[in-house]
Parts: structure tokens; sequence; C-alpha cells
């Protein structure tokens, strides 16, 4: 087993089975908010009752344990080739542990791989920067949530949502009125305005990386993502789509630039088992300190 695999296998094993403490912090405040006696009340106790057995069992939190993505910053003239296979292989053994399901699948053939490794499984991205230790952070996202992500086209006729803020914010919220409850509500959302169809997917999913309760520095992003907050929690979708005051946890808002011919806005969705840790990993092999 190479020097860096025992590390990054209980990384993933605790973004797995133990989310982190600004995550536990919105839901139980989403559980102390909603009315009582409802079901939606009773959804919100359910996922609370799921997090604690996970934590304790050290087992995942769903039973899709989704796309794995990895954000890695690393020292100048660092080995990233060899790091890839020591995080493949510590994919492979968490899967055989059980801390990830066998989850990568054969688009042409439908045959799972087994060990949840092949063309882009898992997904890692690197960049460096000018430290001596790596930065490494890791999100898990499910496929119900992935799957009620959407990209618009602005303007946007058939909403009525120009290239303008307002277009901007209704646009973001049709998407969270479809959704409804098949996202696994409440859902947290990171939004692109802007860039192409392919960097601002994989920007809005980095946005993921942002603590739920951080504050955009952004003064115009900030009140957006105060008010869509708002908007999303008054439409009663609520937890699970039963109805209630939380539909959303968070918002989080990017802006990359774009072509004058093009106007982009991409909504990722990420549902209330929001599985994100990260770790600064010593040139000793040694975790110094959990991110999150």
């Amino acid at each position: 087993m190479h020097s860096n695999v025992v590390p990054l296998l209980e990384l993933i094993r605790k973004t797995s089975t133990d989310l982190p403490e600004d995550v536990r912090k919105a839901l139980l405040k989403a559980l102390e908010e909603e009315q009582k006696n409802t079901v939606s009340e009773y959804a919100l106790k359910i996922m609370q009752r799921n997090i604690d057995l996970a934590k304790g069992k050290s087992q995942p939190l769903c039973q899709d344990t989704g796309s794995i993505l990895f954000y890695i910053k690393t020292p100048i003239g660092f080995d990233q080739k060899a790091f890839e296979e020591e995080i493949k292989e510590a994919v492979s053994l968490a899967t055989d542990k059980g801390y990830l399901r066998q989850n990568s699948v054969d688009s042409l053939t439908g045959k799972n791989s087994g060990n949840n490794l092949g063309p882009g499984t898992p997904t890692i991205y690197f960049e460096q920067h000018s430290h001596d230790y790596l930065d490494i952070r890791l999100i898990l996202k499910g496929g119900g949530c992935e799957n009620v992500g959407a990209q618009y086209s602005l303007p946007d006729t058939t909403l009525g949502a120009g290239r303008d803020m307002k277009g901007i914010q209704k646009v973001i919220l049709d998407c969270v009125t479809k959704a409804q409850g098949r996202g696994c509500s409440p859902g947290i959302l990171g939004v692109i305005i802007g860039g192409d169809r392919s960097t601002s997917y994989s920007a809005s999913k980095k946005l993921f990386l942002r603590t739920i309760d951080d504050v955009n520095p952004e003064e115009n992003l900030k009140e957006l993502e105060e008010s869509l907050l708002k908007e999303a929690n008054e439409t009663n979708i609520g937890p699970m789509g039963f109805g209630g005051k939380t539909t959303l946890l968070g918002v989080k808002l990017g802006v990359l630039n774009r072509l004058p011919a093009s106007f982009f806005v991409t909504v990722s969705y990420m549902c209330w088992s929001y599985r994100r840790q990260g770790i600064i990993l010593n040139n000793k092999s040694e975790i110094e300190k959990w991110l999150y």
C-alpha cells in the first residue's frame, strides 16, 4: 500500500459517513423551525437519525454514495500522476470496505466496475499552490440531486427571463420549483452566472466547497443569495417535497466571464446529505488538519 492511501481512505470514510458541522447545524435549525407534528418535521427527524447512525456505525449516509469529486492543491513540482494512482487505490479500497457503494457503471454495457474506477471515476481536479503541503477536498454528490440540476440560456422567452439580475433569479427559482422533492430537499444550490456550457457546470459544483454559513464577499451576489434562499423557502416545497418551511439550506453564487453571444446560468443541486470534507496532508503523509 502506498504511503498516502491510508489518509486518503480516512478522508473518504469520514466524507461518506459524517456530515460537516455546518450542515448539521443547518439541518437542526430547519428542524427547530419546522411546524410540529407534520410530515415535513418527521422527514427532518429521520434525516437527523440517519446522520447519527451513519456516524456511529461508520456506514454511508445514503445508499447512493455518488460521484467522487476530488479538488487538490499541490506544491510546485509535485508528482500528480503518482498521487492519482494513490487516490484510485484508496477509492477501490474504500469500496471494498463499504464506505463507497459500487457506483461506477459502463454507460454502454451497464456493467458495474465493482470498485468505483473507470473513465471519469473518480473525477480529480489538480491545481498548484505555493505551500509545501497538500490541500485535499472531497465531495460525494448523489445521482438524485445531480438529476435535477439545470442550465439556462438567457434570454429565456418561455420564462420571461432576460439578461439581467431579475432574469437570473427567475431561472434559478424555476430550477428549484421543477426539482420539488426529487433532489432530496432541503438542498443547497451552486450557481454559476456566465462561462460556457462545460466550465460553468464544473465551477458550479466547486461552489459546494463553501460552507453553508459563509458570506459571499461580492455584495450584489450576497444580496441575491439571501433573496433566493428566502423566496425558495416560501414555495412550501419543503423537506423531500412534503411541504414546509425549508426547501433550501443555502445558495452559493459565482460568476465567470462569457462570450457576448452566450449567457448561461448553470445550477447544480446538492441534496441534504451534503457530503463534503477536506484535509491538509503534510509531506510525511500525516493529516495535519481537517478543513470542515
